[in-house]
């Protein structure tokens, strides 16, 4: 099956795109989330959408969030980025790797519990940037990385490292 097939038979197609608009408190919760990123911080906002809109899961509503981030900076905490199950994926394997070598998670089982495919809560959204925006921080430190260069360069090069 195509990728694009694939999207679809997972509900992000044009069928699931109409759910999401007809939702008749859509505004209202991307109104909710908004505020939230503005006063609390991007975990909160993600807090406030997750579950509220039939059809609109994490990898679309962070992507909302990421773009939102940058004109509305939230009040505290890190920027929001986008976490999806390319990402959750890939996080998964590095965390693996790091539980094999280290002795602690030797079969991968934490690293797969830690870093499911989705429907991650809040508080591993907050993990998950916390991980990113650390990790872009430190490797702009070491001269292995651009310097002053934003976490959502390392979230890209994660996203499309095969």
């Amino acid at each position: 099956m195509g990728q694009r097939q694939a999207r679809h038979s997972r509900g992000s197609g044009p069928a699931a795109l109409r759910k999401i608009l007809d939702f008749d408190g859509l505004d209202a919760a991307l109104a909710a989330a908004v505020t939230a990123l503005r006063e609390h911080g991007a975990a909160e906002a993600y807090a406030a959408l997750r579950g509220q809109v039939p059809g609109l899961g994490p990898a679309f509503f962070t992507e909302f969030l990421y773009f939102t981030g940058i004109a509305v900076p939230p009040a505290r905490g890190p920027r929001p980025l986008i976490l999806d199950r390319v990402l959750s994926r890939r996080l998964r394997q590095l965390a693996a790797a790091v539980g094999r070598e280290s002795g602690h998670d030797v079969d991968g089982s934490v690293a797969a519990w830690v870093w499911s495919d989705g429907n991650w809560s809040p508080h591993r959204y907050r993990v998950y940037l916390a991980f990113i925006h650390a990790a872009a921080k430190q490797l702009a430190a070491e001269d292995s990385w651009p310097s002053g260069a934003a976490p959502d360069l390392l979230e890209c090069a994660l996203f499309t490292t095969t």
